[in-house]
């Protein structure tokens, strides 16, 4: 029967790969890459420097493009929806068109397959389709939250405190209750400026573990929202794209 791994391949940095996940990239025939166009190539050349670093094998790559996604519209959870449905037909696709019955093929995915990751889902809806048999592991990897807060040097939460995940579209709504460490992922509109006076830390981090590494941090003032704001703009100009998260700190006594 087919095979499949989703390898966490860490947040950018090729040293952030587990010896587990080594392992299984060595037990691959056929990598599917997501190609995401132009803007975004340099995610797949990351990629395949991963493959050229740490793949002793011989091996295939085959790149499944990524559907086009409505951005701004009415129906936020049903275009996400539409759109995993269109790259669970792509992944069906891919894996009947280019893995053999006793082939064994990986999903190299950004940061920690479980974390703010669509790939098991897709897995899990090609399954569910019906059309194509394979058993899958999931291989965990470094996070981009671990890989953020390891590069400020502190830490996920503070003693005896609760920390919340969400995201730019649900920060907006307002401060989670009882909560006083909060990391926002997938916050294309810099959330935090709403919050400067709320005598919180940030701290933010762009293409962390990569060679274009961006960090900033400190007391949450109008100043330094503006300066991570301006230099977040710089940078998605400068690169065509962006991958950044932050933790936003409500000090406790």
């Amino acid at each position: 029967m087919r095979k499949l791994y989703a390898i966490g391949i860490g947040a950018g940095d090729p040293e952030h790969l587990t010896v587990q996940a080594v392992d299984r990239l060595n037990r691959v025939d056929v990598f599917f890459v997501l190609d995401k166009g132009e803007e975004k190539a340099d995610l797949v050349r990351l990629r395949q420097e991963i493959l050229d670093r740490f793949v002793t094998r011989p091996y295939r790559t085959v790149l499944v493009p990524d559907p086009p996604r409505d951005r701004t519209p009415d129906d936020y959870r049903a275009a996400v929806a539409d759109w995993h449905a269109a790259r669970a037909a792509l992944y069906e696709q891919a894996i009947l068109t280019s893995l053999d019955a006793s082939q064994t093929g990986a999903f190299l995915v950004w940061g920690d397959p479980s974390l703010y990751d669509s790939t098991i889902a897709l897995i899990e809806a090609v399954l569910a389709r019906g059309n194509v048999e394979f058993e899958y592991e999931v291989i965990p990897g470094i996070s981009s939250i671990s890989a953020l807060t390891a590069r400020h040097r502190t830490t996920m939460n503070q003693i005896g405190r609760a920390v919340q995940l969400t995201t730019g579209r649900r920060l907006a709504a307002g401060w989670p209750s009882d909560v006083d460490d909060v990391f926002v992922l997938l916050d294309a509109h810099t959330t935090f400026d709403r919050f400067t006076s709320q005598d919180l830390t940030i701290y933010w981090g762009a293409y962390v573990g990569t060679p274009d590494e961006i960090l900033i941090s400190g007391p949450l003032t109008p100043a330094l929202a503006t300066q991570i704001r301006e230099t977040r703009a710089k940078a998605r100009e400068r690169h065509g794209w962006i991958m950044d998260t932050y933790l936003l700190r409500r000090p406790t006594p």
